[in-house]
């Protein structure tokens, strides 16, 4: 039984490193969008 725990906590841990590593992506792409959008805009209203 005590193998089932130590496998849950393993798989947890997989999952929250995927999850914060998928958090950290959204995050930057957010940032890379936003900053792209702004200069498309600046260029058009040029």
């Amino acid at each position: 039984m005590s193998s089932d725990i130590n496998m849950h906590d393993s798989n947890m841990d997989a999952a929250n490193g995927t999850y914060s590593g998928f958090i950290k992506l959204l995050k930057r792409g957010t940032i890379v969008s936003v900053i792209v959008t702004v200069l498309v805009v600046l260029i058009i209203a040029s």
